[in-house]
């Protein structure tokens, strides 16, 4: 069966190269020539783990091929993943991919829409009299994990009423449904709901154990200890239950946008929902404080930043608690250092040449009043905090991750603060 996957962006790069992962042949298309061709190069404008070694192994097989005619792909692929990153020209880009197609040809729409545009879709083809058959199919990756994600999936949704594009679908997914995957069908408005409940639900998972890690700092109690216990309860699971983090990434805002907006325009009050977005936004603000009660006050003060990624294992910037501190801190007065990975060039273009900008964690280290680490990167748990020790002006670090060990630096002369630890 030949697969094709329509877009350029960040969802059908992850999509293209994991399906051709599964030995099918995949071609992966997109208009506009110059981008596809990039991408092709193996350019791809982000960073995502282990997804460059996907794409260049199956170009080396053959396995994955791009192209920049949706006519010739249409024509040839019988199933199609519509995977543009945002929803704009999606009706047109569905009609254009149905009328040069089959009459059975399958089109899978993950590209992120608002509840009810796959019915609007669907009526809107049948006013042409096209027959290509619909499935609104949302995935579900979470940036630095989406090889990860779309290899283990908890499930598979497909929200369709054609029993012929179910079947497709499966054969395409073998290998995950033979694994024991399951598929739910469903109708299109779930399916669409699905993926915005689900960030929200996760959103306010976040946001929950944050506001009990606040709780931790005034009664002697560890955040970390309590969220491990609490996550080992069934009913809760560990996942998305770690304090210090927010939400963020390139779609999770877009979700809760719209999630919210869906209510408004059916007048249903989403408080719990409210409630949680407004304890994320606020996230910062009780960083900022932290780091402020620590050093007395930001004004003229040297601070610095690791990580500047919302997450590690991306350079996506989106939503990142780590760079609003970042803007934050140098509204408050002080002289912001920074490093990360991956991520320095996207969080220049959001700060505006503020920040100094590090080659390494050390660099970021020297002379500073403050160290935050600020993105969960693995490679800061192993930094030589002995030589830290002697570059920093005043030896306070900020774990706004809990991820460095608290004892062994209080050994060492650092006054260590960490979130919702004693």
């Amino acid at each position: 069966m030949q697969i094709g996957v329509y877009g350029s962006g960040y969802l059908a790069t992850v999509i293209s190269a994991c399906l051709a992962d599964f030995g099918t042949p995949v071609c992966c298309c997109h208009a506009d020539g110059t981008r596809i061709l990039e991408v092709a190069k193996g350019n791809i404008p982000f960073f995502e783990k282990n997804l460059q070694d996907v794409i260049r192994r199956n170009v080396r097989s053959g396995r994955l091929v791009y192209s920049a005619d949706p006519e010739e792909l249409a024509r040839r692929a019988q199933v199609i993943f519509l995977a543009e990153d945002s929803a704009e020209g999606l009706e047109e880009l569905v009609v254009r991919l149905a009328s040069a197609g089959g009459r059975f040809q399958v089109l899978s729409i993950v590209t992120p829409g608002r509840v009810g545009s796959t019915t609007k879709i669907e009526k809107l083809l049948k006013e042409k009299g096209l027959k290509s058959l619909l499935v609104c199919q949302p995935m579900f990756f979470t940036n630095g994990c989406a090889v990860e994600d779309f290899n283990w999936p908890d499930r598979i949704i497909l929200g369709t009423p054609s029993s012929e594009a179910v079947s497709s679908l499966k054969q395409i997914f073998h290998p995950l449904v033979m694994r024991g995957v399951p598929v739910l069908v469903t109708n299109y408005e779930t399916a669409e709901l699905a993926r915005e409940a689900t960030t929200a639900f996760v959103a306010t998972k976040i946001s929950f154990i944050n506001e009990i890690a606040s709780l931790c700092e005034h009664v002697n109690a560890d955040a970390v200890s309590l969220s491990l216990a609490m996550g080992l309860d069934k009913k809760i699971a560990p996942r998305c239950l770690q304090p210090g983090a927010g939400m963020g990434g390139i779609f999770a805002e877009s979700d809760m946008e719209s999630i919210t907006g869906l209510a408004q325009e059916n007048r249903v009050d989403l408080k719990v929902l409210n409630a949680a977005r407004e304890v994320n936004k606020n996230l910062v603000d009780r960083l900022l404080q932290k780091v402020s009660y620590a050093i007395e006050t930001v004004q003229n003060k040297d601070v610095g930043i690791l990580g500047l990624a919302f997450k590690p294992n991306t350079n996506s910037v989106a939503g990142s608690a780590s760079l609003q501190l970042a803007q934050n801190l140098l509204a408050g007065g002080a002289r912001v250092r920074a490093y990360d990975p991956v991520a320095m060039p996207d969080a220049r273009m959001q700060l505006n040449g503020m920040v100094k900008y590090c080659e390494s964690a050390y660099g970021v280290a020297e002379g500073v009043d403050a160290l935050i680490v600020a993105t969960g990167w693995p490679e800061f748990r192993t930094l030589d905090f002995v030589k830290i020790r002697h570059l920093v002006k005043r030896p306070i670090i900020i774990d706004t991750k809990n991820l460095l060990d608290s004892s062994r630096l209080r050994a060492m002369g650092f006054q260590y603060m960490g979130v919702g630890r004693p």
